[in-house]
Parts: structure tokens; C-alpha cells; sequence
């Protein structure tokens, strides 16, 4: 039986398709975003860490409900990136109050980030997902170094704003895999998510409970800007973070201009940071 190809389609006809998608995700963002199951657990923790008697022992009584973030928890708190004494965590509480409360929140996330990525929608996009969640593994590992050695910003924050500056991302690649005539033309998703993942990751993030403090340091991180030669602001932390991360893939989709090579990423103060930062990123990424 002959092969079936789908027939080639004019420009004005994928830009119409575009558009159709980009409806549809803008009518369900302007009402009651409904996340995947796996969002549960982070959209409790968040909302525990809203109140005004948020403790380390109430998180850890809601993350105890999720088995899989438990087990990333204890296994984090048990890394050289967070146990340089070398002293083992046994119990949950004790790991929650080890990695603190954004720690812990951003596990939960990632936890959320990596099951989305391998659910129904995303696995028509299935290297796509999973080259996005290590990258934004990687973009936090490294915004928590360069946070914690360069300024003083708090790294758990920063670590939590890396994790998650391409929620959008996550989110576009979910929905275009429920429809076909996207599925089958990959480009155009990846021009979709390069051109709208940053503004829909804002109201995802909106909705989630997210502090404006994160909300605000992952803004146009992904375009190009004049060399940052001090990392004065939260925002700044999270661009050079994303570059060392393997951002410049990411920047190279959008429809602006490309500055030179990144100067950032041979600028000694940056590059001193770099070891720290890759043997965190392959501590951190063994518990996955």
C-alpha cells in the first residue's frame, strides 16, 4: 500500500493554522487553566507557601502525599550540591528543611515539568521534551551558582526561576500535540514556542501562584541583548544562566537580529563558575 504524505501548504494557509492554535491557547488561558494531574502536588505546595502560617513542616506534611517528589527530595538533600557535610538525610522533614521552601517547591515543579514532558500531548514531541526539561535543569543549576557566587540574590529563587523560564515552552508542546497538522509539520511548532513561549509562561506562572520576583527574572531572557558585564538584577542572573545552559539555540528562532557571539560566555568571571556548575548539573541530574 502506497505511503500517504500530507499535501504541502502554502504559507498564508500554515500561518492560518498557526493562528487557529494560538486562539485556542489564548481562550483557554483567559479562563480557568486546567493543568495535567501531574501539577497537583506543586499547585498544593504553592498554595501552602501563599499562607500566612506557612511552615517547613506543613510543605513537608503536602509533599509527603506525592511518593515520586519524596523520593527526589530525599535524593537531592543527599547530593554534593546540597550535602557538602556528608551527613545522610533520612527523613523527609529533614530533607525539606535541608533544601529550604523554594528548594523544595522547584522539585515538586520539576517533578511536574519531566512528567509532562513524557505525557500524551508532548510525546508526539518526544526529544523536543526532554532536550527542553534538561536544559531547564541545567539553567537552574547554573542560575543558583552564578546567584550564590556573583550576588546577592537568593540562589534558591534563582534556582526556581531557571526551572521554570520556559514553562511556556512545556505547555505550547503539550497542546500542539493534540493537533495533527502541527504534529506534522515540527518547524512550526518550534517557531510557536520560540516566539510565544515567554508571554504564555508569564500567565502560566500568573496562575500557578508564582511569586512576581520569578515572574519578572525569566522576562525575555531568550533574546538578545548588549553583553552583561554584572549581574546587577535576578533577570540578569537568569540570561547568562540560560546562555551557559545552551540558550543561543532557543534565541536563534527569533525574529530578531542576532548580536555577536555572547561575550558572556568567555567572560572570566562566568567561566570560573562553570566546573562548580557542571558537577552540580550531573549531581542534580542523577536523581532524575
Amino acid at each position: 500500500m502506497p505511503e500517504l504524505h500530507s499535501v504541502p501548504k502554502t504559507a498564508d494557509a500554515l500561518r492560518d493554522e498557526r493562528f487557529h492554535f494560538l486562539e485556542d491557547i489564548a481562550r483557554e488561558l483567559t479562563g480557568d487553566v486546567v493543568f495535567p494531574v501531574c501539577f497537583d502536588a506543586t499547585i498544593r505546595i504553592s498554595s501552602v507557601m501563599r499562607s500566612q502560617t506557612a511552615s517547613l513542616q506543613r510543605i513537608a506534611q503536602e509533599v509527603q502525599k506525592d511518593p515520586l517528589i519524596t523520593s527526589k527530595l530525599l535524593k537531592l538533600a543527599n547530593t554534593a550540591a546540597f550535602n557538602a557535610s556528608g551527613r545522610p538525610v533520612l527523613d523527609l522533614s529533614s530533607a525539606v528543611v535541608r533544601l529550604g521552601m523554594q528548594t523544595t517547591r522547584s522539585v515538586a515543579m520539576a517533578c511536574s515539568l519531566q512528567q509532562l514532558s513524557k505525557g500524551e500531548g508532548a510525546s508526539a514531541f518526544e526529544d523536543k521534551a526532554l532536550a527542553l526539561w534538561r536544559h531547564s535543569m541545567r539553567t537552574a543549576v547554573y542560575a543558583m551558582v552564578f546567584a550564590r557566587r556573583l550576588t546577592r540574590h537568593n540562589p534558591d529563587v534563582a534556582m526556581l526561576a531557571g526551572l521554570i523560564h520556559d514553562l511556556g515552552a512545556f505547555f505550547l508542546l503539550d497542546r500542539a500535540g493534540h493537533y495533527p497538522e502541527l504534529v506534522e509539520r515540527p518547524a512550526s511548532v518550534d517557531y510557536l514556542v520560540a516566539q510565544w513561549h515567554d508571554s504564555i509562561g508569564a500567565a502560566l506562572m500568573s496562575t500557578l501562584g508564582l511569586p512576581d520576583e520569578v515572574i519578572d527574572a525569566v522576562h525575555e531572557i531568550d533574546l538578545p541583548r548588549p553583553p552583561v558585564e554584572q549581574l546587577r538584577t535576578l533577570n540578569d542572573v537568569l540570561y547568562v544562566a540560560n546562555l551557559f545552559a545552551g540558550g543561543l539555540d532557543e534565541m536563534s528562532r527569533m525574529d530578531v537580529p542576532m548580536l555577536e557571539e555572547p561575550a558572556e560566555l568567555a567572560d572570566p568571571q562566568y567561566l570560573a563558575c562553570q566546573d562548580e556548575a557542571e558537577t552540580n548539573c550531573t549531581s542534580i541530574l542523577s536523581v532524575w
